[in-house]
């Protein structure tokens, strides 16, 4: 295996412009991929380039950095400074990914865009037009559509959960016959509690419907949502998508606070959101079998480490990954450097 010693790299490179372009020569060298997939990007930490029409100038970058595909959000529901409202003609934005030589396959979509039945048309006519293959939700939201709130306190019940389930599955069918995957990524709702103490992400797991629900693992939500080894293994198939953070792994599980549910955009990780076994919840150990679950660094605002650099067991975690279904791998770190040096590095992942 390649062993590359990147805690140095810019020590010994000089300029970030030249460490950068070496960078760029590593990636070309390199070609294998985890798994025999491509490496993606969650474009969530460079929108503020997006919004500011440099879409083109971004791709050539990521491509660069070695990403050959990319998840954005959706360009209806995200508003105000998360705003993705510049990539809203699905047709234009294909033109320029296309000239870029990277593909879009995965888009976040907003809750209340899926609950409002002309915007999710037109969600699914842009998902088309973009060549999309997979819509997804960062959080399922702590309110139902009527506003009837979901969780008290980051405490929830057994019948909000399956109410929450069944909504989504809806619409998970409706995505389905459109076409498209439908996935769901773990922030806000999925990390409260149930009122005798199970965490929410396993109980939602037993009621969603498996062929309509896959999953895509937030690699920094270790610490409150459990190990990822575990939960690719003990549900094989349904997690077809993983967002990849650096991780420290030397701390132990902790629970969120009860009145900031994590979402991306609020502090590390603005607000977007709108079975093993007989009985549901028991949430996988976190860390125990994988010595992985640990307090995150959560790249996507911009730190400065990267995959490789941190103290996750990484070959472990994408070899459980397969069991798991991995399809769609995104980075998302909002860093170029740190991009290009994770990229690198998942490459000697074989």
């Amino acid at each position: 295996m390649l062993i590359l010693t990147r805690r140095n790299f810019f020590k010994t490179t000089g300029a970030a412009a030249a460490a950068f372009a070496a960078l760029r020569s590593q990636v070309a060298t390199l070609k294998a991929n985890p798994l025999g997939l491509p490496i993606g990007s969650q474009t969530f930490g460079f929108k503020t380039r997006i919004q500011a029409g440099d879409l083109a100038g971004l791709l050539k970058d990521l491509k660069a950095a070695g990403i050959d595909m990319v998840e954005f959000c959706d360009p209806i529901g995200y508003v105000g400074t998360n705003s993705f409202a510049a990539i809203a003609d699905g047709k234009a934005t294909r033109k320029i990914l296309d000239d870029a030589g990277i593909r879009a396959t995965s888009c976040h979509v907003d809750m209340p865009v899926y609950r409002n039945a002309a915007n999710f048309q037109k969600t699914l006519a842009w998902a088309h037009d973009m060549g999309l293959e997979m819509l997804s939700t960062a959080d399922l939201g702590t309110t139902r559509k009527d506003g009837t709130p979901r969780v008290t306190n980051g405490i929830t019940t057994e019948d909000e959960v399956k109410r929450a389930a069944d909504e989504y599955n809806e619409i998970a069918a409706v995505s389905k016959k459109a076409g498209f995957i439908q996935g769901l990524h773990n922030e806000g709702f999925v990390s409260s509690r149930l009122n005798d103490g199970r965490l929410t992400y396993p109980v939602l797991l037993h009621y969603f419907d498996p062929d309509l629900v896959k999953m895509q693992f937030q690699m920094s939500s270790m610490r409150s949502i459990g190990d990822p080894i575990s939960y690719f293994t003990n549900y094989p198939g349904r997690f077809v998508s993983v967002h990849l953070q650096p991780v420290d792994a030397s701390q132990g599980m902790s629970t969120p606070a009860a009145q900031r549910l994590p979402v991306k955009g609020e502090g590390p990780a603005a607000r977007r959101g709108g079975g093993g076994g007989a009985r549901p919840g028991g949430a996988p150990a976190a860390g125990q079998a994988a010595g992985t679950a640990g307090a995150a660094r959560q790249g996507g605002q911009g730190g400065g480490l990267a995959l490789g650099e941190d103290t996750a067991d990484w070959p472990r975690i994408f070899a459980a990954a397969k069991t798991g279904g991995l399809k769609y791998p995104f980075i998302e770190i909002g860093n170029m450097d740190a991009v290009a040096r994770s990229a690198v590095y998942l490459k000697t992942l074989t």
